[in-house]
């Protein structure tokens, strides 16, 4: 295992070569530096784990390295070591972020213990960053791949709203990729630090749900042994997705509207108002207005939500972006099941096409991590995905062809290729003739024919 390296700072040769030599014998990297000044050098050209360092210098304090590392190298860890101790300088060190303080002399077990505990809270602070980094790029607008226009559009509201407060309505059938997208703009905010909390209003009974959401006190209800702070005030700083808002009940819905428009509420069975500032995301499978008109849902809180509204597309709707998505995941299928990577077949593929998608982006992406546990050899054949699928794609297949000419036939075909060349090449005209090699005037023609012009004007290109 790769050695922790520890910085060492302190005025006396003495005390400097006897810390760096006992930590070295017990296993650590040590780099010592006499004042202020070479610390901070040494701070630029190396990384370190730890920072062990007196508070006395003649060109500066070990407060001022302490605030350095903390300004600068935030994963490092500050160890503060003095030899006029007391209350007031502990507890101003502490504050100041430095993970322990000792007094001078130093006892070896002491040091030991406390560099120790030091490096494990470094390790934790590393993976916690990589954590988060991870996280952000999972959960990032560009993690959802998509070519067409409509989720173009849906991309550049998200970049105009995402760094407001405003409240959100996000529609569309289950499974197009809404919780994912509500992330995405929680990632994209300023709040992207703070909470992301997620609630289904349909999973629960409406006296659990008001709980849930808002919190309760001690003996407000039976099985409430204690208090308990709801999901609004765990989001306070950052953003609450409410999915499946159309289910709430009419009395949850008068309860919602208040915290909407005020961002307060009490907790159940306490009169203590609470005050939050917390970003809300809905999202709802049904259509709002249909449920207004029949007087299921509230129309001052359909009005309230719906300030800015996403409507999410089916996947049967955006044909073209099952390649994409079938390629992304059955890689990152196989990376995760240690397969080797696949290459879909075009028999597979057509077959991907030509099925309806009723159960959008999610359903596509089992069917994926279906056929890169099943599949045998490179590649994605038509046998790795379910026999349903197969059968209904081919039906479906067949019965658009029924009726068509051989030219209606092949005019989808020859539009999907048109359209994914242009994509391929930014939409350039020239470009993409020449990789179709057909000159520029046939294109133009096919575009037209097609409505790529149309989509191309929708996408301001």
């Amino acid at each position: 295992m790769q050695k922790a390296k520890i910085l060492i700072v302190d005025d006396d040769r003495i005390i400097l070569d006897s810390l760096c030599e006992y930590l070295t014998l017990e296993g650590y990297e040590t780099t010592g530096a006499e004042s202020f000044t070479a610390a901070v050098s040494k701070l630029k050209t190396r990384q370190f784990a730890l920072v062990v360092t007196d508070v006395n210098m003649p060109d500066g304090d070990g407060f001022e390295i302490l605030s350095t590392v903390r300004k600068h190298y935030p994963k490092t860890v500050v160890i503060v070591i003095t030899g006029y101790g007391t209350i007031e300088s502990a507890v101003e060190a502490i504050k100041m972020g430095a993970y322990d303080y000792l007094t001078k002399p130093v006892i070896d077990d002491e040091l030991l213990l406390a560099v120790e505990r030091a490096i494990r809270q470094q390790s934790l602070i590393s993976e916690n960053q990589f954590l988060r980094s991870q996280l952000e790029r999972k959960y990032s607008i560009d993690s959802i791949i998509s070519q067409d226009y409509k989720m173009a559009r849906i991309f550049e509201v998200v970049e105009a709203v995402a760094d407001s407060n405003t409240t959100m309505l996000m529609t569309g059938p289950s499974g197009t990729g809404k919780s994912m997208l509500a992330r995405a703009i929680h990632q994209r905010s300023s709040r992207k630090d703070k909470p992301f909390i997620e609630v289904s209003c349909g999973a629960l009974p409406e006296t659990l749900l008001e709980s849930e959401l808002f919190g309760h006190v001690k003996g407000s209800f039976t099985g409430a042994v204690r208090d308990k702070d709801g999901k609004f005030f765990a989001a306070d700083g950052g953003t609450i997705f409410l999915d499946e808002i159309s289910l709430a009940s009419p009395i949850m819905q008068v309860k919602l509207l208040r915290v909407l428009q005020s961002r307060q509420f009490e907790p159940v069975g306490s009169n203590k108002t609470i005050t939050v500032d917390t970003r809300v995301i809905l999202a709802t499978n049904r259509n709002l207005e249909d449920e207004v008109k029949a007087g299921r849902f509230r129309e001052d809180l359909f009005y309230r939500v719906n300030v800015v509204s996403i409507n999410l597309p089916p996947l049967g709707e955006r044909l073209g972006d099952v390649p994409l998505l079938a390629q992304h995941f059955i890689e990152h299928f196989c990376r995760i099941h240690a397969k080797g990577k696949r290459r879909i077949e075009d028999s597979a593929m057509n077959c991907l096409q030509h099925y309806t998608w009723p159960g959008n982006v999610r359903e596509l992406e089992n069917v994926m991590e279906r056929a890169a546990l099943l599949s045998k050899g490179d590649t994605v054949d038509i046998n790795s995905l379910p026999p349903k699928l197969v059968e209904k794609s081919q039906v479906a297949t067949s019965r658009n062809c029924a009726n068509l000419s051989l030219k209606e036939s092949l005019a989808e075909p020859e539009r999907q290729i048109i359209r994914t060349a242009l994509h391929a090449n930014n939409w350039n005209r020239q470009e993409t003739a020449k990789a179709l090699q057909i000159n520029r005037t046939t294109l133009y023609k096919k575009m037209k024919r097609y409505g790529l012009e149309a989509e191309a004007a929708k996408l301001g290109i």
